[in-house]
């Protein structure tokens, strides 16, 4: 039997929150122990069994002010870490999975000091750039590459994690220190595109290993529902968009453009929307709040004629898998490891490139290109938990770079 603590943002809810509660989940079934430690927001009843909270909403709050005002996301929440770190040495774990270490709750200098000298094996899964940037999670939204030699001066200050002033280069100096030289860590990213990105920065001497995200297959597959009835819009080709936060860099902007390009007899449905989004959005467009139902998701999912990803910066999007899981097919920008996440059950055109876009529904809507089959496996969670369950118990070897 394995200990195994998970360490994340969010429990249970969101892509990487589903992921940590997958992986959760099977080991348990398998006779594991398992606990996710999380930073924020609420969790489902049904994950609590696994779930320790590290920070308080207050704290999360104090961080981020603190990450506002001098770009010091990552380095606040010093005292609940050190609670955490307490409870770490009480529980033992074999294994400690990290995800997501940005979101305001714990500090990545106390933990890592602590985990070098902890003596554990340790897997590090990337969802994005944070951990080898000096400030921003989302690098490749504006091609910026400085991360590779030294950050400074960064371009995306207005972005998560917001800062008043520019501490990039003392980040990335901090974090190039701290992990360094820590014994029995393996990096995981989903796509091979982060991969890429991984070995070229300074985390690129350790072990890099690329797992694909999977879904809960059995949620997601194609269902009848009375979604396109209730909206009125039967008659309608339906186009979808879903985030759990809608931005500029999520093609939030370019969706309200879109809008204005589409014929009548298509509409557009947008899911994750804020109170106050909804209120601004145009008549031709469907707005939904965000859920967490993967119930409803699926219905929604399957009532579209077609899925639209309009963002600037992902990895390995797991809406992807569950759009074609329920048997729509996606049209995204070729954006980070987006192209990879389709499984071939779509297309890619240029960010920003919305005359394409349309150019591309058009072809799917008139029967000019094939919905081609795929393999669900391909999408399944149980292949890439299984994969992770075998990286719990192999041994590191330093001086490879595997690949999928």
């Amino acid at each position: 039997m394995m200990r195994v603590l998970l360490i994340n943002g969010v429990c249970g809810i969101r892509s990487t929150g589903r992921i940590c509660t997958d992986i959760a989940e099977k080991l348990a079934a398998d006779g594991h122990e398992v606990k996710i430690a999380y930073g924020r927001e609420a969790v489902p009843e049904k994950y609590k069994k696994y779930a320790v909270n590290i920070e308080t909403s207050f704290g999360v709050k104090v961080h981020g002010l603190k990450a506002r005002l001098f770009d010091s996301a990552g380095f606040g929440s010093k005292n609940s870490t050190l609670k955490f770190i307490e409870w770490i040495k009480d529980y033992n774990p074999d294994v400690i999975h990290l995800h997501n270490l940005h979101g305001y709750y714990i500090n990545i200098e106390i933990l890592f000091n602590f985990l070098r000298t902890f003596n554990k094996k340790i897997i590090w899964t990337l969802h994005d750039c944070w951990a080898f940037s000096g400030h921003s999670a989302l690098c490749d939204a504006v091609d910026c590459t400085k991360w590779k030699t030294g950050c400074h001066n960064c371009p995306q200050l207005k972005e998560y994690p917001k800062s008043f002033i520019d501490k990039s280069k003392n980040n990335w100096e901090k974090k190039r220190t701290l992990l360094a030289g820590i014994k029995n860590l393996s990096i995981v990213t989903p796509s091979n595109w982060l991969a890429s990105f991984v070995k070229e920065s300074f985390l690129g001497k350790y072990p890099i290993e690329v797992i694909p995200n999977g879904i809960d297959t059995n949620q997601f597959y194609p269902t009848n529902n009375n979604f396109k009835a209730l909206h009125k819009i039967e008659d309608k080709y339906m186009i979808l968009g879903v985030a759990s936060t809608w931005n500029t860099l999520k093609g939030y902007f370019d969706f309200l453009e879109l809008s204005k390009k589409l014929d009548k007899e298509c509409c557009l449905v947008m899911v994750g929307l804020s109170k106050k989004q909804l209120k601004e959005l145009p008549a031709n467009i469907i707005g939904i709040e965000r859920t967490n139902s993967v119930k409803e998701l699926a219905e929604i999912y399957s009532s579209a004629d077609i899925f639209l990803n309009l963002t600037y910066c992902d990895n390995y999007p797991t809406v992807h898998l569950e759009a074609v899981c329920c048997g729509t097919p996606v049209i995204s920008y070729a954006t980070g490891g987006c192209n990879e996440s389709m499984l071939g059950f779509g297309d890619t055109v240029k960010k920003g490139d919305l005359d394409k876009v349309i150019e591309k529904i058009n072809e799917y809507r008139f029967g000019q290109t094939p919905i081609p089959n795929f393999s669900k496996s391909l999408a399944d969670n149980n292949t890439a938990i299984s994969r992770y369950v075998k990286l719990y118990s192999a041994q590191n070897k330093p001086d490879l770079i595997h690949r999928s």
